[in-house]
């Protein structure tokens, strides 16, 4: 338990899970691009999930031993975790729908006015496909399920370690 509390003082920790979820942003761009996958708008939200647990554990891979480093790495672990899982919830609630006519998502992203990520990086962040198309599969799960469960395990996995350097009575 101890080597788990002192995981955040640890750079690599930090570069782990950021390199983690960077593999994870690749093998998305490499489905849209080499095996023709097209993704939707939740697609593209999960994408930009991935990419914040990503952002935020540069933070602290850049100064683990600073406490307000790590907090940002946390919050923004946390935070891109559970709402990834959630678009991906949704996402898989829109493709096992039994009336196909109710998976219904938005014709383009809805990003913040000060951040159209779609607008910036087309090619990265556009959706041009359907959000109960089901075009890829492994072991019998779509993406949105694999995704799911990823997202779960990053936010358990956040949850632990957090939990884990409180009881050790550490600074966060």
């Amino acid at each position: 338990m101890r080597f788990f509390a002192q995981l955040p003082e640890r750079r690599g920790a930090w570069a782990l899970l950021a390199a983690s979820a960077f593999a994870l942003f690749a093998t998305a761009l490499y489905m849209q691009y080499q095996m023709d996958l097209a993704p939707c708008v939740k697609c593209i939200y999960q994408r930009v999930a991935v990419l914040g647990v990503g952002l935020a554990a540069l933070v602290p891979a850049i100064a683990p031993k600073f406490m307000l480093a790590r907090l940002v790495g946390y919050a923004g672990w946390l935070t891109a975790a559970i709402w990834g899982f959630i678009i991906a919830n949704n996402h898989v609630a829109a493709q096992q729908a039994k009336n196909s006519f109710f998976a219904v998502c938005d014709t383009f992203p809805q990003f913040p006015d000060w951040m159209p990520l779609h607008e910036w990086l087309p090619g990265m962040f556009g959706a041009t496909g359907l959000c109960g198309d089901i075009n890829w599969s492994f072991l019998d799960m779509s993406m949105p399920e694999w995704l799911r469960i990823i997202f779960a395990f990053y936010a358990v996995l956040g949850g632990l370690v957090l939990v884990l350097r409180l009881l050790g009575a550490r600074k966060f």
